[in-house]
């Protein structure tokens, strides 16, 4: 049985408040810990203003945020119930013969349209700016070396001048360009013979195109060159699918990206699995409003409320942990994509189901 418009408006507004409130609180927080810490990182670099550095947080931050979204779910709900409970609203609808089933269904309604919008809307725009912050921070780290984040990439290839030993300090996602390159080229019989640095190298079908490039030989002052190829022997899409990671392709190019990633010959596990989680977000945030009725119904005259909220916080870090790691044997091939994307959102619904049905109906 369905409630009634007016109260199920009302409790979905409250919901939708709540849970929003709680996402914006959780946003700022780490907008503001991580300008913090690039403004930190940046230093004296230049071009790295404070509005530069405000701008490239706004970039990354949804990324972050996107991951904390089933939490603020199961908290916001969490806070909607008891609010609702202390001021004794939840006592007045049962009274009125409303169960908890009925007066559940405006906040399983929120969470399915917030998974929704996840999906087709927050996921799409969170993973192109998380392309463009990294293009942003290519550009303004990659000539530090004091701001650079330490955590290099390296390639081997062999071409036709020989073995060549690629570093570069970062990748830009979606991409094929790597900023900060430094090349050490080697001949047939492993002997170095010089080294190339570069502001940026691009991959294309045979070769590097490198950018800004300093070409420094034994015995040789070093030379400028605006433009400098290196043959190659890598693939593009291999390296595409290396340095880009599935959270940086939005919902919308996922299908495609599958195509031709498999079509190349190559894994696309990470892709599928992130293809099949983001369809089961919805499901999953039923899982966390149905966690959270589990520990919010009690009324507050009836005392151990505290304990109730802290066992409600342990059964979404529990779901949690269970979900990384399905999501990890699902990235290694363990486990089917479907399988693992899956299991945590209909598992946690189904035993929030179980709680609720022993709580209520005995």
């Amino acid at each position: 049985m369905l409630i009634g418009p007016t109260l199920g408006r009302y409790f979905a507004l409250r919901f939708a408040r709540t849970v929003l409130g709680v996402f914006i609180t959780v946003f700022a927080l780490v907008y503001t810990i991580d300008f913090v810490e690039l403004v930190r990182r940046a230093g004296e670099t230049q071009g790295a203003s404070p509005a530069v550095m405000a701008q490239l947080s706004l970039y990354r931050t949804p990324a972050v945020a996107e991951a904390v979204l089933p939490f603020a779910v199961l908290f916001g709900s969490m806070a909607c119930l008891l609010q609702l409970s202390r001021k004794l609203e939840l006592v007045v609808a049962r009274a009125a013969g409303i169960s908890a089933w009925q007066f559940l269904q405006p906040g399983l309604f929120v969470a399915l349209a917030i998974g929704a919008a996840a999906i087709f809307a927050y996921n799409p725009v969170s993973a192109l700016l998380k392309q463009r912050s990294t293009e942003i921070e290519a550009k303004i780290f990659a000539r530090s070396t004091k701001a650079a984040s330490g955590k290099d990439l390296w390639l081997r290839q062999r071409g036709l001048d020989g073995e060549a030993i690629i570093r570069a300090e970062t990748a830009i996602e979606g991409t094929t360009t790597l900023a900060g390159v430094a090349v050490f080229l080697f001949d047939d019989a492993g002997v170095f013979t010089g080294q190339v640095v570069a502001a940026e190298a691009t991959l294309h079908d045979g070769y590097w195109e490198l950018t800004d490039a300093r070409v420094m030989e034994p015995g040789q002052p070093p030379e400028a060159h605006g433009t400098y190829m290196i043959a190659s022997t890598l693939e593009p899409a291999r390296i595409r699918q290396r340095f880009t990671s599935p959270e940086s392709v939005p919902f919308w190019q996922l299908p495609s990206t599958i195509r031709q990633t498999e079509r190349a010959g190559l894994d696309a596990t990470r892709y599928r699995l992130q293809y099949d989680v983001l369809w089961a977000r919805p499901i999953l945030f039923v899982a966390m409003v149905l966690v959270a009725a589990t520990v919010s119904l009690r009324f507050f005259r009836f005392g151990g409320v505290g304990k109730l909220v802290l066992g409600g916080v342990a059964a979404g870090f529990a779901l949690y942990v269970v979900r990384q790691v399905m999501e990890g044997l699902g990235a290694s091939g363990m486990v089917a994509t479907p399988v693992a994307a899956w299991f945590p959102a209909v598992v946690g619904s189904l035993l929030g189901t179980l709680a609720l049905l022993y709580q209520e109906d005995g």
